[in-house]
């Protein structure tokens, strides 16, 4: 069952459950990918709703932090549920470790030295690490991989 087949049938749960916020937050990202599906005239595959997955996350965590910043804790607290539920659609997350360890054996395939390498070996590290880790990671593990 393809990734987007299993949040549809998560949708038909949540509103036979009655769960109200958790219905929300999937028609939200059910929304986006049908967005992402016109705009582009494709079907989307399990990679692409990764990728829109994490950019949900990541609009959410810039929500948290804004609400938070502001002492808005009852809209940051709605924001913080809305991750949890879109969390669940993701892989496996490498842990900080193994970011590390897939970064520094890049840096040394492609061979590259020195921070103006940074833009091909981020190139490399997103094709093989997308949806996998959090990109803020893995762009420090570049930096220290190219800095030592």
């Amino acid at each position: 069952m393809s990734l987007k087949d299993q949040i549809t049938e998560d949708m038909k749960a949540a509103m036979r459950a009655k769960d109200s916020a958790r219905l929300g937050t999937i028609r939200l990202l059910l929304a986006a990918a049908k967005q992402k599906e016109v705009d582009e005239r494709m079907v989307l595959d399990d990679a692409a709703m990764v990728a829109i997955v994490d950019k949900l996350i990541k609009q959410r965590k810039d929500s948290v932090a804004a609400f938070t910043q502001a002492q808005r804790m009852d809209l940051a607290d709605k924001e913080s549920a809305e991750i949890s539920v879109l969390s669940a659609y993701l892989p496996q997350r490498l842990s900080a470790d193994e970011v590390t360890a897939a970064v520094l054996a890049i840096v040394t395939s492609l061979g590259a030295k020195g921070p103006g390498d940074m833009g091909k070996v981020m190139g490399a590290v997103k094709t093989q690490l997308a949806g996998k880790a959090d990109m803020a990671q893995v762009s420090q593990a570049v930096k220290a991989a190219l800095a030592g």
